[in-house]
């Protein structure tokens, strides 16, 4: 099966910040590899995500503060439209990476850090719930550093949407896979299967933990069991990742996984 791949030429755009996240070149190598291969990768463009997108997970304050910087706020709805048609196209059963920046898992809903600004995750499994497609989610944020805003919004909703999160906590490579298999085994009722995907635990990242192969075998993972509890409906959402050198090859090993 082949991926569809939300990306758009804005995303290569590094004047919105000065952050690491923002550095010249760092989707480069990601779309080299994606833009060799059509047999897997189908590119699909995104629009920016609404006004009442955004605000499903984030407070007006927030959202207006955000706004007044004109350049961020065009590269920050834009990630979010990205990550809400990746949801979209997953709900539909087919699986979908989204290609995006800025990323988005430490964003709250009235506060951000961690080079994030609106939480894409979050924005994107609301407008699926507020559409009536799906009551549950699960999480898979397998970033170096744990998607605070991700919890803080999804993990407090006040109505009937339930989101359970998995951020792993081992410092081995084997054990790190053995406890992502092992919370999967005892996920018995959800609706569609997410990835906070940062590749800053890579070997050569800052994380000198996962190796290309453990990439593929997360891809997998997810792939087996959303296969097993809902229909397939997977995505992944961009997220860290800062050895341009590496990131390219990482992503590739997790969708081959994940396909």
């Amino acid at each position: 099966m082949s991926i569809k791949i939300v990306f758009h030429e804005h995303y290569y755009n590094c004047q919105y910040a000065t952050d690491p996240a923002a550095t010249e070149g760092r989707l480069n190598g990601i779309m080299e590899i994606i833009k060799n291969k059509p047999e897997l990768y189908e590119i699909v463009e995104p629009v920016p995500a609404s006004k009442a997108d955004i605000l499903r997970a984030h407070s007006k304050s927030h959202y207006e503060d955000i706004k007044s910087q004109v350049v961020l706020y065009e590269s920050s709805a834009l990630a979010a439209g990205g990550a809400i048609m990746a949801a979209e196209i997953a709900f539909n059963n087919t699986p979908s990476f989204a290609v995006i920046r800025p990323p988005g898992h430490h964003a709250s809903s009235e506060s951000c850090w961690g080079f994030c600004h609106f939480n894409n995750m979050a924005i994107s499994l609301l407008k699926l719930y507020s559409e009536k497609k799906i009551k549950k989610a699960f999480i898979l944020d397998f970033d170096l550093h744990t998607g605070d805003g991700n919890i803080n919004i999804l993990e407090d909703q006040n109505d009937e949407f339930t989101v359970s999160i998995l951020n792993p906590k081992s410092t081995e490579r084997g054990l790190y896979l053995q406890e992502v298999e092992g919370h999967m085994e005892n996920i018995t009722d959800v609706d569609i299967f997410a990835a906070s995907a940062g590749f800053d635990q890579g070997i050569d990242d800052w994380g000198h933990l996962l190796y290309p192969e453990d990439y593929t075998e997360l891809g997998r993972l997810m792939k087996e069991y959303s296969q097993k509890i809902c229909s397939g409906r997977r995505y992944a959402i961009l997220e860290g990742g800062y050895n341009h050198q590496v990131i390219g090859s990482n992503v590739d090993s997790f969708c081959r996984g994940f396909a």
